[in-house]
């Protein structure tokens, strides 16, 4: 009996041992370039060992970790809270931004610039303190739902983006998220969402203050914005917050390239992944064209383009 017990468990071994971590990719060169990378890093003797504490990975957020489409989620918010403050005192919206914001003309602000957008972000949360900021956008995050999919927006992050994290971890990687949001709002799901805890979120930082509130210490939103995490910034951010030039960086866009370009020219070995939106039938199909996370032609530069419609074989997780 012993004997047939331990026969089993010697034929069972090889099928626990062949158990897929990426059960949500197809087989493919952006699946095998993955697995061949992160068991390379992890393995002493292979000539693409890392060391433990170089093992840093970084991805951007929106268009790689959750959908980004038609407009970003965090855009979203403010105009809802908008909506909120100008219901609640009609006298809020004194400028004609913060009047289409107030109304929900989204292409109202943005055709305003830049400069219309960030005056409705700091109307919209200046004079909050940083933590009720983040208890609020996850209070909304329980309810609030996409307007084409009806899903929760956190229903609406990629499953495979997911297993390679729980992959990256597995195998003794720091996981990280940068990008080019509110590193507040990102702060407020990335533990729930991803795993990741808020100290590993670097984004964009509106301006802070201390001040004594009622006897009570708080760091309030001020106006202003103190640093943008895109583009070039994202290199500066990593520097900042992390100090170690990530060996694996995943995006999806332009303003990722600086970051991709800059991991990627450090010393062997390094991965650069980039996720190439072309499922219209599960999510979007867009690139160059989108006013929302445009990707100019991928680049000669060694990276792995997933290929969304042929890549995954499902895109949210239970869909």
């Amino acid at each position: 009996m012993l004997r047939l017990a331990a026969a089993l468990l010697l034929l069972a071994a090889p099928l626990f041992a062949q158990t897929d971590p990426l059960p949500s990719w197809r087989e493919g060169a952006a699946k095998s370039a993955i697995l061949d990378f992160v068991a390379a890093a992890a393995d002493p003797a292979s000539q693409g060992f890392v060391p433990e504490p170089e093992r840093v990975a970084v991805f951007d957020n929106d268009g790689t970790l959750w959908a980004e489409q038609p407009i970003y989620v965090q855009a979203t918010f403010i105009f809802d809270r908008a909506a909120r403050l100008a219901a609640a005192d009609p006298a809020w919206a004194t400028t004609p931004a913060l009047q289409a914001a107030a109304a929900g003309d989204v292409a109202g602000v943005l055709s305003g610039g830049t400069e219309a957008l960030l005056e409705v972000v700091n109307a919209a949360t200046t004079g909050m303190s940083v933590e009720t900021f983040v208890a609020e956008v996850a209070d909304w995050l329980a309810t609030a739902r996409h307007p084409d999919t009806g899903l929760l927006y956190t229903q609406m992050v990629y499953e495979p983006m997911l297993e390679l994290l729980d992959l990256l971890r597995d195998n003794g990687f720091e996981t990280y998220i940068v990008t080019g949001g509110g590193q507040d709002f990102v702060r407020a799901f990335a533990e729930t969402s991803y795993g990741i805890p808020p100290q590993n979120v670097i984004g964009t930082v509106l301006e802070t203050r201390f001040e004594i509130i009622d006897g009570v210490p708080e760091v309030m939103r001020a106006p202003g914005v103190a640093f943008i995490d895109d583009g070039a910034g994202k290199p500066v951010g990593i520097v900042r917050g992390i100090g170690r030039r990530p060996v694996f960086v995943a995006g999806n866009s332009d303003g990722d390239k600086e970051m991709l370009d800059w991991a990627t020219a450090g010393p062997d070995p390094r991965m650069g992944l980039l996720v190439h939106h072309t499922d219209a039938d599960r999510e979007w199909a867009y690139d160059r064209e989108s006013a929302i996370g445009g990707l100019d032609a991928a680049p000669d530069a060694g990276w792995v383009v997933v290929d969304m419609a042929e890549d995954w074989t499902t895109v949210y997780p239970d869909r």
